[in-house]
């Protein structure tokens, strides 16, 4: 067969083996060399296939092809972990989730061509890849759902490849008639076996006779058969317990030296996006509203060390190594879980990793209605608490139930509020508007819905960009502002503090803008946004130097979106004399973010002025041009 020059990934089904073929460099192939891994390979071929069938690149349901799975699992698969309808999709799950992505422990497939070596770090030997190279084939194995109800995506396009360019063989077949022809391949395999014979049977060998200590020992045994029995259920059960916590496969273990960002000297922790697991994809809103609310729980206690809501999305959707993701972000805990919502009924699946030793703190399910889901979620950030070893005052018991409504309709569209304006969009802050505004219909005295409709206001005064969706003036939009936060500043949230902190910057109170800054990170002091603005209002008071603290602070609370921190930083050091340093910070901030350009580009100018060379005054007035 001749190889095209183009991107294109083979999955042959006759030798168990899929081919990459990246670019004119990376050529890989995998060997799935035993039945249990031939049975995955085989699994991402049905998705490819269906994928194929509807012509996109989509999450397939596992769940409509649960005879074809029995199928691939008794054949080929061999039965392996598990014959049983119902622990088919949940193993599915977890290998697709934890095994299948890992390229560098690959513990279902052999790298040909490679070999394994000692990591730094690492479990046993591992294949030795770029951290680009396990990313890219990471990103193949996207899922929604969990268990029973989960969706499989190959996502061919995270790496360039398309449907055309994708294809499953089978000998001389290709695509859809290698898959017919596999699966009809099994299924005659299957009717061709005989039924076992009972000749055939292995004969249970004859006892040999008790010896009298034996006969002692067996009467003493028939007599204390119930207690015999309780002490062999719990050695079993700790065996269990041990396997479950320290050597459950798929978690790989995050080292210290690996991380990205030093460690916090206090339990550090990120809550990663929960799983809508509803068959509603439309109570999506209310899996990251519950993750927004435990972030926000953990957050007001500064024992804790607790990454922004924004750099824990951005694994939303995507395969999950807790070890990579505790590495990325500079933590030690990860929390991570599911949400199934029908009616008036919720479950909640939850569990709290130690990313450093590799396993399970606790993992729990909390079954209730709508009318708990307050008390549910309690529960799990009360769990997340002691499980830590964090001490509660009894201000920090109470700042754990705060939500401000114990109204269910009203946070319910208080969640769907808050989903839209973090979008940020447009669009999405006058959806927004309208579901704060229901909030408060439904709660007259809840508060967090004024704070959020002054902050929804303000940020549209602030961006005309994201203004435009409003239908108001800058002046109207100030205005509604200041009304609403009236009403949220008589029971203050974070938010309320830090809204209004700004309507006093921006009348050059500068000491009152401090003030209630202060107040907003006493409330939330893992508020990478409160800090951040506490930054920039020292900065504009000229005291460079202690904005710098908060922006450093505020760019450790949220380590995947550094640009607009970058941006400040670079200010605060060409305000200190430090010119290459800001220059140095402000073009890292546009390379990662070019949309700030307008604010960095004529800013970054003033460095580049001042710092002299030869190629100075040039790049100076093209910055200038580019800015206005």
């Amino acid at each position: 067969m001749i190889e095209s020059s183009k991107p294109s990934i083979r999955i042959d089904l006759k030798e168990f083996k899929l081919h990459l073929h990246l670019n004119n460099k990376t050529r890989r192939t995998l060997h799935f060399d035993s039945p249990s891994r031939r049975f995955y390979l085989s699994v991402t071929a049905l998705v490819v296939n269906e994928m194929k069938k509807v012509g996109k690149i989509r999450s397939i349901p596992l769940r409509d092809h649960l005879d074809l799975l029995a199928l691939l699992n008794e054949s080929i698969g061999g039965a392996a972990g598990s014959s049983d309808k119902e622990n088919l999709l949940p193993r599915i799950y977890r290998k697709w989730k934890s095994a299948l992505p890992n390229l560098e422990e690959a513990p279902l497939f052999k790298v040909l061509g490679k070999k394994k070596e000692e990591g730094d770090g690492a479990i046993g030997k591992v294949y030795s890849f770029t951290d680009a190279e396990k990313d890219d084939w990471a990103n193949l194995f996207e899922y929604m759902g969990s268990n029973e109800n989960v969706r499989l995506k190959f996502a061919i396009d995270k790496m360039g490849v398309s449907l055309n360019e994708t294809s499953i063989i089978f000998g001389d077949l290709l695509n859809g008639d290698a898959w017919d022809q596999f699966i009809s391949s099994l299924k005659k395999d299957k009717e061709g076996k005989p039924e076992p014979m009972e000749e055939n049977a292995v004969h249970e060998p004859v006892p040999a006779p008790f010896s009298p200590a034996n006969k002692e020992k067996f009467a003493w045994l028939a007599r204390n058969r119930w207690i015999v029995l309780v002490a062999a259920v719990g050695i079993l059960a700790g065996a269990l317990a041990i396997w479950k916590a320290y050597l459950s496969p798929g978690i790989r273990v995050a080292s210290v030296d690996r991380m990205q960002h030093p460690l916090p000297d206090k339990p550090s922790i990120a809550v990663l996006p929960f799983v809508n697991m509803s068959e509603d994809p439309g109570k999506e809103f209310f899996s990251d509203g519950l993750t927004e609310e435990i972030t926000t729980s953990l957050s007001q206690l500064p024992q804790i060390f607790v990454i922004a809501r924004n750099s824990a999305f951005i694994y939303k959707g995507k395969p999950v190594r807790v070890g990579q993701v505790a590495e990325e972000l500079g933590v030690r805990y990860i929390v991570e879980g599911s949400v199934r919502r029908a009616g008036e009924k919720v479950r909640i699946n939850a569990q709290l990793i130690d990313a450093i030793k590799g396993h399970h703190l606790w993992a729990e399910r909390y079954d209730g209605s709508m009318k708990d889901v307050f008390a549910l979620q309690d529960q799990i950030t009360q769990k997340i608490v002691s499980a830590l070893a964090v001490k509660l005052t009894g201000n920090g018991k109470g700042l754990i139930a705060q939500r401000g409504t114990d109204n269910i309709a009203a946070y319910d569209e208080f969640l769907k509020g808050w989903v839209h304006y973090l979008r940020m969009t447009p669009d999405d802050l006058p959806k927004a508007i309208a579901s704060f505004r229901k909030a408060y219909r439904l709660d007259p005295n809840y508060a967090r819905a004024y704070s959020a409709m002054a902050l929804v206001y303000w940020t549209g005064s602030s961006y005309s960009g994201l203004g435009k969706g409003l239908g108001t003036t800058f002046f109207e939009a100030r205005l509604n502002s200041r009304q609403y936060l009236n009403r949220a500043m008589k029971n203050p949230t974070s938010i309320a503090h830090t809204v209004n902190s700004q309507f006093y910057l921006y009348r050059r109170q500068h000491e009152e803008a401090v003030s209630e800054l202060e107040r907003a990170i006493r409330l939330d002091p893992n508020d990478p946004y409160s800090n951040a603005l506490m930054g920039n209002t020292l900065l504009v008071m000229g005291k460079p130097r202690e904005a710098v603290d908060f922006l450093n602070r505020a760019m450790r609370l949220d380590p995947q979106n550094p640009s607009f921190y970058l941006s400040r930083l670079g200010a605060a050091q060409f305000c200190m004399g430090n010119l290459k340093e800001a220059v140095n910070l402000l073009e890292r901030a546009l390379r990662l973010n070019p949309e700030l350009s307008p604010m960095i580009t004529g800013f970054l100018a003033s460095p580049i002025a001042c710092s002299g060379g030869s190629r100075t005054p040039a790049l100076h007035w093209k910055l200038i041009r580019k800015a206005i």
